[in-house]
């Protein structure tokens, strides 16, 4: 028995700390940094490239944006992007690396529109965590002591990159309830309780 589980997080969401936990309870492999790196592989271009391009990776891509003077519109305007990136590509290689992990031995996938990937898969959970912006502000505060007003600008542009990026690419909402089998307010339990929470919605669907 494996599967996957993937996992959607907003920007403070606690999903770089639930994903792995996830995966060592349920004895699988944490897929994040791995992906970008090889899609890169796979493309023959350097690792910043793929990761600029990459949905999880939002820094990246929010520089681009910012870079053409515009934003991404969360109401699912279009961002241009540069033939030399080619966004396009880097999205079909990365569905591609996401199909092969569900394919194979299995994993739990922090962000990269993975539960629309994957869609009805029997053997997947689809989990999104979420809460209200000035409670994950509070989270990254707290946990990294960085200033306030810089983390609520560098959360606002993650937000924005990563809504941008799902719905260019898939015309979905990313924070939509249809896509998922679990969404959880993380910002209002403590983080081990929505790992408990995870795996046992995980256990119920056959994965692990």
């Amino acid at each position: 028995m494996s599967g996957v589980v993937t996992i959607s997080a907003s920007y403070g969401a606690g999903g770089a700390e639930v994903g792995p936990a996830v995966a060592a309870r349920l004895g699988l492999v944490f897929h994040d940094r791995a992906i970008p790196a090889q899609v890169a592989g796979r493309l023959g271009v350097p690792l910043a490239e793929a990761e600029a391009n990459d949905e999880n990776v939002a820094r990246g891509l929010w520089r681009i944006v910012a870079s053409l003077g515009t934003m991404p519109d969360p109401m699912g305007g279009v961002v241009p992007v540069t033939e030399q990136l080619d966004e396009r590509t880097f999205r079909q290689q990365t569905e591609r690396v996401v199909r092969e992990i569900a394919d194979g031995s299995g994993g739990v996938v922090l962000g990269r529109a993975a539960a629309v990937v994957l869609g009805e898969r029997p053997d997947a959970l689809h989990v999104r965590l979420d809460g209200p912006e000035e409670r994950r502000l509070d989270a990254v505060v707290a946990r990294t002591g960085r200033p306030r007003a810089e983390v609520k600008r560098e959360l606002r542009a993650n937000d924005a990159a990563r809504e941008g990026y799902v719905r260019r690419n898939y015309r979905v909402d990313p924070a939509a309830a249809r896509s998922y089998h679990l969404v959880v307010d993380s910002t209002a339990l403590p983080l081990q309780t929505v790992v408990d929470l995870v795996v046992e919605a995980a256990r119920a669907r056959g994965v692990g």
